[in-house]
């Protein structure tokens, strides 16, 4: 389809496409227009994620569909192939475009650009958003806005996304190209091209295909192109031979082409002179990048975090402890002419979830930490940096990315490897990924570093011991990486390309938001998902009640079905030390490791005061039948342990057996439940050689 054939469109039905390279503010245009008026969901059939939200217009309301970031549409990933769907309407459930909003940094215009003439070729009506025009500026690039629209064809405008500047003119922008046609300047193709473009167009018009100049493009300069129809591996090597001929080389025939055609026009309309003052904020990579010391520096970034992440949440930790405490005596007194629902009440829903709540400011503060990291720009230099360390192992910096991500949430995390495009590095990263220490393990470190590690070492080395359980993960993941890409996956090494974004002053509103979103998740995982488990422990540790009367707690608990269950299961875990609440504790931890807390809570009846502070107390006093202490650092250190390798989530199995399949999703229950027992029996046995 030509640009011509493409009629004006009503705004109360348009779909106009958001599309950029990362690192554009693309997300932040997107949410600034769209505002909370949005909904996720995944692409039929495929797993990359779908963002739609809606936007008012001075003449009605449009849906914008923001589209995976990306540098080109020669699709080399899911997501890369998923944009070229949408622009040419192939994506099931997904209306064609009325409209294309391209989303280019006013500091890299030339290569941002490249894009932008790629997209134009679909035929869609193109506005260009000329976002972080603030950035330029600092950076000595000087724009004639006007003088590029003219060049271009298209409407350009302005805008600084965080702060809402250039929004009104966008909107605008954006009802007038949805009456208009696309007048996007083509590119002027050389003789040899265009009789290549005619061969291949020619042998998809025989098979009964209608494509349009972009789809044609991708015929001709992709290595593999998206679309297959018969005569076309003939069309392409004959007018790869023409291409050939002229001196074109078909791989890199297009870049030079567009890039020369851009350089056209940019000529006088933008200039850049680059300031001291621009360049100065860049003279920290040579520290942050540096082989050893960039590694010192992201230890004590970490080490920064986790341990802020402990000192500053405890003030704020006993507050909701006490509040809870005071709730559940509140509860018991009131109910105590029924003894079964005050042990509901009490025992199963206020010490269930109220011992998770308790660490909702420590989960607050994580978020807070690492959306500043990402926002600022340091992300990315952490990234390349582990590329050198990871080189080795067969993956490179950009498995990074996830694995950082999954000290947040490995659910997120697994779906963001979609933009790796080997999908043995895809499948590798997803393998390795849960390892790293995820918010949902927070509250078991927390609780045994307060009860065992902090009352006899202080509050620094507590600190430190938080730190080196997050640390762990990272550093056994480099070598079961490399023994799975070596012997299991025999994956060759791949080469990373990186852009390093400049260093940004993160903006409050974006953190609160992240922050937010991540605190409500938490809660109502709290309120859903471990309310129901909390309930099920309750009732399994209540019945079948003792015949005899005035049984105390302990021997009911002790012949309750969940009671049974433990002892039965305990020898598997008995060389780690654990017993059987604690076995309990770990079995039913599965579908969400935080419950481990809330169950704890319920087998030690820990419902008198504050919350937190009579579990780490009755958990103190819990002795074996030949009088020795259940609980000591060692077996604190082995419960965490086996917590930090264990794959105890059963919505990070989900999200894996989506974007992999079940058997690699089982695979890696196996692998990591097998290393977490391990890890845990040798870390108690070792602990307690050493302290005995």
């Amino acid at each position: 389809m030509s640009s011509a054939t493409l009629a004006p469109v009503r705004t109360a039905s348009a779909l106009v496409a958001v599309i950029g390279n990362p690192n554009t503010g693309k997300s932040s245009l997107f949410n600034a227009l769209t505002g909370i008026r949005q909904q996720v969901g995944n692409y039929p059939g495929i797993t990359v994620e779908r963002k739609e939200g809606s936007c008012r217009l001075e003449d009605g309301e449009i849906t914008l569909i923001d589209l995976p970031g990306t540098y080109s549409l020669a699709a080399m990933s899911a997501d890369e192939q998923v944009i070229i769907d949408v622009l040419s309407g192939r994506q099931a459930e997904t209306r064609t475009p009325s409209a294309v909003l391209c989303v280019v940094d006013a500091s890299n215009l030339r290569r941002n650009l490249f894009l932008v003439s790629q997209v134009a070729e679909t035929g869609l009506p193109v506005v260009v958003a000329l976002n972080m025009i603030d950035e330029a500026r600092q950076r000595g690039v000087t724009l004639d806005v006007p003088g590029l629209a003219a060049r271009l064809g298209v409407p350009v405008v302005p805008t600084v996304a965080v702060r809402g500047e250039g929004l009104p003119e966008l909107r605008r922008a954006l009802s007038e190209a949805l009456r208009s046609k696309n007048r996007f300047t083509p590119v002027a193709w050389p003789p040899a091209v265009v009789e290549a473009r005619g061969i291949v167009a020619d042998a998809a018009a025989r098979s009964g295909r209608t494509c349009s100049d972009a789809e044609i493009s991708r015929l001709l300069f992709d290595v593999e192109p998206p679309l297959a129809f018969g005569g076309m591996i003939e069309a392409r090597a004959r007018a790869h031979q023409i291409l050939e001929g002229a001196g074109l080389d078909p791989v890199s025939a297009e870049a030079f082409l567009r890039y020369r055609h851009l350089d056209g026009l940019l000529g006088g309309v933008a200039k850049a002179e680059p300031t001291p003052e621009a360049a100065r904020p860049y003279r920290i990579d040579r520290l942050f990048t540096h082989r050893l010391g960039g590694l010192l520096v992201f230890g004590a970034f970490m080490f920064l975090v986790f341990a802020s992440v402990y000192w500053i949440a405890r003030p704020v930790m006993d507050g909701i402890e006490w509040l809870f405490g005071k709730l559940g005596a509140w509860a018991g007194a009131a109910l105590a002419g029924h003894p079964m629902l005050e042990s509901l009440v009490v025992d199963g829903v206020i010490s269930g979830v109220g011992g998770v709540i308790v660490f909702l400011p420590q989960i607050l503060i994580l978020f807070l930490f690492v959306a500043i990291l990402e926002d600022s720009g340091y992300m990315a230099r952490a990234a390349f940096l582990m590329d050198k360390v990871f080189s080795w192992t067969g993956l490179n910096g950009k498995s990074f990315v996830p694995m950082l991500s999954s000290f947040a949430c490995a659910v997120p995390a697994i779906m963001t490897t979609r933009t790796i495009e080997d999908p043995k590095a895809r499948l590798s990263t997803i393998l390795v990924s849960p390892l790293m220490s995820c918010s949902a393990r927070l509250p078991v470190y927390v609780l045994m570093i307060g009860a065992f590690i902090e009352p006899k070492y202080g509050p620094l080395w507590a600190g430190v011991a938080l730190f080196a359980m997050h640390m762990l993960g990272l550093v056994v993941a480099i070598p079961i990486a490399f023994f799975i890409n070596r012997f299991l996956l025999k994956l060759r090494p791949l080469p990373f390309i990186l852009e390093m974004p400049p260093y940004r002053m993160p903006r409050a509103l974006s953190v609160g938001r992240r922050m937010f979103l991540s605190g409500r998740e938490f809660v109502v995982r709290a309120g859903t998902v471990i309310f129901a488990i909390s309930i099920v422990i309750w009732a399994l540790s209540y019945f079948p009640r003792p015949s005899t009367p005035n049984v105390d707690k302990s021997a009911a608990l002790e012949q309750s079905i969940l009671g049974r269950f433990g002892k039965a299961v305990q020898p598997v875990f008995a060389p780690a030390g654990f017993d059987w609440k604690t076995t309990v504790a770990v079995l039913a931890a599965f579908p969400a490791r935080e419950v481990v807390v809330s169950t704890l809570g319920i087998l030690y009846s820990a419902e008198d005061g504050d919350e937190n502070a009579a579990l780490k107390q009755q958990m103190a006093q819990a002795k074996w039948p030949d009088g020795r202490a259940v609980f000591t650092p060692a077996t604190a250190a082995a419960i965490m342990v086996f917590f930090a390798f264990c794959l105890q989530c059963g919505s990070t199995m989900a999200v894996m057996a989506r974007e992999a399949s079940w058997k690699w999703a089982g695979f890696a229950f196996v692998y990591m439940t097998t290393l977490a027992w391990i890890a845990a029996v040798a870390t108690y046995q070792i602990g307690r050689s050493l302290s005995g």
